[in-house]
């Protein structure tokens, strides 16, 4: 059966931070915020809720915020972080192009919170190059959570065995082939057509 649509994973493969540290290596510097209070305070507290659509992300942010940094306000933050998160792999994105020229849809399969996931669909222009997006927070489940994968095949209309998927995380890659998925790890060592040769997609 012909793969109809390939899933692709954003932080790690389309979006890719130049610095190990990742978008919060200035931080400081910048907004004298605390990256390690900040994971500490809030992502470890409080992601999983943000993630999983139990929880708005300013409403978990503003009083850990006004506790460790009370002059930056929540929607300052995001918008630092969005900003700063937002190193896209252009030459990923010119060979997804080649392919969804031959009819392949391509649609967006992440985890994300809703602010962000707007950002990146809307003012990334992310629209522009994909068919869909499919985030943890509007799902209400995460990577690797089978029923994530679930609920993407009842969206789409997609059978597993229909869909490709790369993503950077093993542990996701596996829980999609566990539901039929072709799914590769994405390492950004090799081209797009390598990967999924790897997994014996045809696409078409």
């Amino acid at each position: 059966m012909h793969v109809k649509a390939l899933m692709v994973d954003v932080d790690g493969v389309i979006v890719v931070h130049p610095h190990a540290t990742g978008w919060s290596v200035r931080l400081m510097e910048d907004l004298g915020v605390s990256s390690e209070r900040l994971h500490q305070d809030f992502f470890a507290k409080h992601w999983d809720d943000i993630i999983h659509g139990r929880a708005g992300i300013h409403e978990r942010l503003g009083p850990m915020l006004a506790a460790i940094a009370p002059k930056v306000s929540s929607q300052a933050l995001t918008e630092y972080w969005f900003r700063e998160d937002a190193s896209l792999n252009h030459e990923l994105l010119r060979e997804l192009a080649e392919l969804r020229q031959t009819g392949v849809q391509l649609h967006l399969a992440t985890v994300q919170e809703h602010e962000r996931a707007r950002f990146l669909w809307s003012t990334l222009g992310l629209s522009e190059h994909f068919d869909a997006i499919h985030y943890s927070a509007a799902i209400g489940f995460a990577k690797p959570d089978a029923r994530y994968f679930e609920a993407i095949e009842k969206q789409t209309g997609f059978l597993g065995t229909e869909l490709a998927f790369i993503d950077d995380k093993a542990s996701n890659v596996d829980a999609a082939r566990s539901r039929g998925w072709k799914a590769a790890i994405w390492t950004g060592k090799q081209s797009l057509h390598e990967v999924m040769e790897s997994v014996g997609v045809a696409f078409g």
